[in-house]
């Protein structure tokens, strides 16, 4: 499937889903987008996009919004590697016709030394060039322009002058100040992850020093976190579902982003079953740097509520079951306060994990297709060439459809009955 074919393709489902865009219309990403995230290796990594992903496609199943990762290692705002930075963004970026754009540069721009102001200077003037470029080729066009993510002056002592993130702070101001002078959102992707890293050196100092290995690429806890903050400048909403039970009036007191069924209450247990609206961000809290970060932010908070609420319950504790597997063991104080299902390892949170790995290896064969194909071999002149890049689109297509599949939410069993 080539990209106009792609193209064709997501502008066609526009039409069909206009009733889902019109259901959440709060959330940035609408239906029928199509998002570029484009930057340097940070970007290039495919982490913090991919859970940017996975939680627009968990939260909001029936929108189809098609996501492009187009990060290049090394790159400036005058380009890199990857070509000078209109061949970027001719090949990269307006080529898939995006409605959205994400960029996030800095991080080489500054050069790993102490602010000067010629470096900043052609930081400024490329970054304008670039936004320029893109909001005349790509009319109507949304850019989400990125605070670049920090430099690890945290967990260690400052290798960089008084501090290299000191001066990526600098460029992100500047960043703050073009995103709204052009009318696009801004993304700080700095702050909270420092603030982050404060609390988790207070927690775990050794393994903090883990979350930003190299002081610049950041591992997929700190991804997680840039991800929330993208999807907060983003408007995303922190409810999965809201469920209140009154066990004493065996009533469904609220149900929110959810259908509940066959509410049953006696002596011995309480069933009922779920229609959710959506699954769990896939944060799996079972990895030990996750957990690590998760306790060093309010990500869950954020992000990730999926509450249970059971009042009116006698005296001790519970076991919850979710299509027969345990969940956990709650007392009454707490299931009357109300749990966060997202926090443990669920069916639905299950699903979600699975909807997580469709997402990186799409993206993965995408950087096949892109890095190992389209880019070197383009000018060969080789017979098989285009069959070749119609044959990776169409095996990515399938992925996503898969993918998208992955997402939709099950109805599911629960049973809640005295801890014997």
């Amino acid at each position: 499937m080539s990209i106009a074919r792609r193209i064709a393709l997501a502008l066609a489902v526009v039409a069909t889903s206009a009733a889902a865009t019109a259901r959440a219309a709060d959330f940035a990403l609408k239906d029928g987008d199509r998002v570029v995230f484009y930057g340097d290796s940070i970007t290039d990594q495919r982490q913090y996009t991919v859970y940017t992903e996975a939680y627009a496609l968990t939260r909001f199943p029936d929108r189809v919004i098609t996501f492009i990762h187009s990060g290049w290692g090394g790159d400036r705002v005058n380009g890199g590697g990857g070509g000078p930075i209109d061949v970027r963004l001719d090949r990269d970026v307006i080529a898939y016709r995006p409605t959205v754009v994400t960029v996030m540069l800095g991080m080489n721009d500054a050069s790993y030394q102490p602010f000067k102001e010629e470096i900043f200077k052609t930081y400024r003037e490329g970054y304008q060039h670039l936004v320029e470029r893109l909001k005349r080729e790509v009319p109507g066009v949304r850019l989400t322009l990125i605070r670049p993510s920090p430099y690890d002056d945290v967990t260690r002592e400052p290798s960089i002058g008084d501090g290299y993130n000191k001066v990526l702070v600098r460029y992100g101001e500047f960043v703050e100040e073009l995103a709204r002078k052009e009318g696009a959102t801004v993304a700080d992707l700095n702050a909270p992850v420092v603030e982050a890293l404060k609390k988790a050196r207070e927690l775990d100092e050794k393994e903090a020093r883990n979350l930003i290995f190299d002081r610049v690429h950041p591992g997929h806890a700190v991804q997680l976190l840039m991800a929330e903050a993208l999807l907060k400048a983003w408007d995303a909403p922190a409810t999965v579902t809201a469920v209140v039970i009154d066990a004493e009036g065996k009533t469904v007191a609220k149900a929110e982003k959810t259908r509940i069924d066959g509410l049953e209450v006696d002596s011995k247990k309480l069933t009922w079953t779920q229609d959710d609206e959506a699954l769990p961000m896939p944060i799996d809290l079972r990895d030990g740097q996750i957990a690590l970060a998760v306790k060093s932010s309010d990500v869950m908070k954020a992000l990730n509520q999926e509450t249970l609420q059971v009042k009116g319950l006698g005296e001790g504790d519970y076991v919850l079951k979710v299509d027969g597997q345990e969940v956990g063991t709650f007392s009454r104080k707490d299931l009357g306060e109300g749990i966060n299902l997202a926090e443990h390892d669920t069916p639905m949170a299950r699903q979600a994990r699975d909807v997580l790995g469709l997402t990186r290896r799409h993206n993965d064969l995408h950087f096949v297709r892109w890095r190992m194909v389209q880019v070197p071999l383009q000018d060969d002149g080789l017979r098989s060439y285009s069959t070749a890049i119609d044959a990776l689109d169409a095996l990515e297509g399938d992925l996503v459809s898969k993918q998208r599949a992955a997402a939709k939410p099950k109805q599911r069993r629960f049973e809640l009955a005295p801890k014997s």
